[in-house]
């Protein structure tokens, strides 16, 4: 119980500041998705750190979410360790954070065809 590897099915990230901050660790499947995201982050001008996330660092992250195929992102509001005692909430418990909001935006918008896909995402398919 000392680092955060992942989010239930899915990848996990915090914002720090204008650090997206994702676990480094051997026991997770890569994502595609938590990829797309590290460099849609740094393309809006974020520092990206892939990193072990030691527990203690929940209570300094301004956003967390998890992330994936399915979830694409998911904002978490609250992080409960019953055993430890301790309980992170983060913004306003209704609501996305901004950073959320703006990767979710641009990363579907990209998905589907609405925005320029400065990374070569996307392929137009003809049949």
């Amino acid at each position: 119980k000392k680092y955060i590897d992942e989010c239930g099915p899915a990848n996990f990230f915090g914002i720090k500041g204008k650090t997206y901050v994702t676990p480094k660790s051997e026991s997770i499947l890569p994502s595609i998705t938590n990829k797309s995201l590290q460099q849609l982050a740094e393309y809006l001008g974020y520092t990206v750190e892939r990193r072990q996330v030691p527990f203690e660092e929940l209570a300094e992250f301004s956003e967390t979410a998890e992330c994936g195929t399915a979830a694409v992102i998911t904002p978490i509001k609250k992080i409960v360790d019953p055993v430890a005692g301790k309980e992170f909430t983060y913004g306003d418990g209704k609501n996305p954070g901004p950073v959320c909001t703006e990767l979710f935006t641009k990363y579907t918008a990209i998905q589907f065809g609405e925005a320029e896909d400065p990374f070569g995402w996307t392929e137009v398919v003809e049949l």
